[in-house]
């Protein structure tokens, strides 16, 4: 629908931008509280070697941290957030590299805190755990505890938070590389006409009924990237680097185990995914047997791995339409719920379209005492309809933990983190469907369902294994050449698509445009989150009001406990294989339905 080409910031209309003085007023206010966030690291550093003197000043400092961090966090969204709508503009590329470099700055002053606390006599970090006056940052002391084992000296600590601002050149780079500089050309649509090839506009192309289309539009952007294959791959190798070094010099066995004991998930969890996912690979192949058969292919490309299924049935939505959709599919969540989803509609919390220079894909961000903030880059799609309620549901997760929970507890832990999006697309899929009468319209419907059981539970789960394997190599001394990466990811291709898929040769460069392997072992929550939000999905259409109530004390637990017993709480264990292997099954009943209306 949002067929035109992409216009400059300056020309976008107002009401489709977000409005990030909400964040802070202006540039000035921005400088001035930078400044003091600035002035407040000299009194946090001096309570270097105080920690011993009582919970008073224990207390003080936590306090004084915490004021500094909630500042810092809104400072640093907004100046990221004015970045990413222009990543050319230089005036907030210089603020995002001064915040970078306050981030360390404030982590260097604050480094002591842990490893100072651990060397303080057992007796007393237990009477400090015990303390009436610390009875709200009880959870963090104990959680600080369990680290122990893994936290160095003083010193130690303090040259590690220095070497941060430095930590994430490899991302910086790729980002600046991906969504300033890397261009893709033109390409021609079904119509005969020349449209300029973007990230934002691949998706599109790929989804066309025009084989030509598709075909040209995968050429020319792997193309692009494949110029870069030696930049790249040195940006991503490095970043393996990168996190292999802070593993080691915290004493865990591997980047894997430190990732996911951050964020208090059983090592068990990764890699039962993945024996579950591969134990039901022949689903997957199945499905690349009926869209070879139904597109009438002597060959299925990977190009065509999005090609409609039901060309004669296509949907295009304006963004009021979305919103119209998102309302009425999220009804079953209730009034309260539907009161905060108008609230972001309505008071610009959303950046809609796409323009020059704007940060690719979506996200949901903000920081803690302002309301969240979604980026998007509105086509009109299907899918950006789904965008829109996937983002959304991160808002409001995020929304609901920042009213429940003080500013401690209020960040949910990234495993958690995609279960409410995710939740809200598979209660938006199960709305149309009991809204469709048609049965082409409902063979459209079910074969976006299992598009999404196919990029979120399967492929998000080969990119954990890829990710899994390269740091394994790395960490077993292999030279992991762009090369290398290259054959890795071509031979998961083969293992996942099966024999009825061509894997093209250009499928080896795809994980080059992969912007979450630059956070380490954050996909797979993707496929975990996708299999809980089916589970709770479930639950809410089931059971109602009671569901809905114990979903909303999951949404507003914050990180007051780990992410297992908060989706306990909701009615789901993860600790189990049976979520992952229940999405698997009903996977399989819609192939099974689809085979039956096609």
């Amino acid at each position: 629908m949002n067929d035109q080409q992409p216009v400059k910031r300056c020309d976008v209309q107002p009401e489709n931008t977000w409005n990030l003085q909400d964040l802070c007023e202006s540039d000035a206010v921005f400088e001035q509280q930078r400044q003091e966030v600035q002035e407040l690291l000299p009194e946090i550093s001096s309570y270097q070697g105080r920690l011993a003197e009582g919970a008073a000043v224990l207390l003080e400092f936590i306090q004084l941290t915490e004021k500094a961090e909630q500042r810092f966090d809104t400072l640093y969204v907004y100046a990221n957030m004015h970045l990413h709508e222009d990543m050319n503009v230089t005036l907030y590329q210089g603020y995002t590299a001064q915040m970078q470099t306050l981030a360390a700055q404030l982590s260097a002053a604050e480094s002591f805190f842990e490893s100072e606390l651990l060397s303080l006599p057992e007796e007393q970090l237990r009477s400090y755990t015990e303390d009436a006056s610390l009875r709200q940052y009880r959870l963090l002391l104990e959680r600080i505890l369990r680290r122990k084992a893994h936290t160095l000296s003083a010193s130690e600590e303090a040259i590690l938070a220095r070497s941060l601002e430095m930590s994430s050149a490899a991302d910086d780079i790729f980002s600046m590389l991906n969504d300033a500089d890397l261009k893709f050309g033109e390409i021609t649509d079904a119509d005969g006409q020349k449209k300029e090839l973007t990230i934002e506009r691949y998706v599109g192309f790929m989804e066309s009924p025009d084989r030509n289309v598709r075909k040209e539009a995968f050429q020319k952007l792997y193309a692009a990237y494949g110029q870069f294959k030696n930049t790249i791959g040195t940006a991503y190798t490095a970043n393996i680097k990168k996190a292999r070094f802070y593993s080691e010099v915290r004493r865990y066995d591997s980047t894997l185990e430190q990732c996911l004991t951050a964020n208090e998930i059983p090592l068990e969890v990764y890699d039962q995914l993945i024996e579950t996912v591969n134990a039901n690979l022949p689903k997957m192949h199945r499905y690349v047997s009926l869209r070879k058969k139904v597109l009438g292919l002597e060959e299925h490309h990977l190009y065509d791995n999005y090609a409609p299924l039901v060309p004669d049935y296509q949907r295009e939505f304006s963004f009021e339409e979305a919103k119209e959709l998102a309302r009425k599919a999220l009804a079953v969540m209730g009034e309260d719920y539907l009161r905060r989803l108008e609230e972001g509609f309505s008071n610009r919390w959303i950046d809609v379209y796409e323009n020059i220079g704007k940060c690719s894909g979506a996200y949901s961000w903000g920081a803690y005492g302002t309301h969240p903030y979604v980026l998007l880059n509105y086509q009109g799609h299907l899918n950006d309809v789904f965008t829109l309620v996937h983002e959304m549901g991160h808002a409001l997760h995020s929304m609901y933990s920042n009213e429940a929970q003080p500013y401690t507890y209020a960040g949910y832990r990234i495993f958690v983190a995609e279960v409410a999006s995710t939740c809200n697309e598979a209660l938006l899929m199960r709305y149309m469907l009991s809204q469709s009468k048609d049965r082409q319209e409902r063979a459209y419907l079910i074969n976006h369902f299992l598009d999404q059981f196919k990029g979120t539970l399967y492929r998000q789960t080969m990119f954990a294994e890829f990710e899994k394997t390269a740091h394994s190599l790395y960490a077993q001394g292999e030279a992991l050449t762009p090369d290398r990466l290259c054959e890795i990811y071509r031979e998961l291709n083969a293992k996942y698509f099966g024999e009825d898929m061509v894997i093209d040769e250009e499928i080896a460069l795809e994980w080059m445009r992969i912007p979450h392997f630059y956070s380490e072992f954050y996909v797979y929550q993707y496929a975990t989150g996708f299999s809980a939000a089916i589970a709770l999905s479930n639950r809410i259409l089931k059971e109602g009001a009671p569901a809905v109530a114990d979903y909303i004390r999951f949404l507003s637990g914050g990180s007051s406990a780990s992410p297992i017993e908060l989706l306990k709480i909701a009615g789901v264990d993860m600790t189990s294989p049976q979520p992952v292997q229940d999405a698997l099954d009903l996977f399989g009943e819609l192939i099974e339905e689809l085979e039956g209306l096609l």
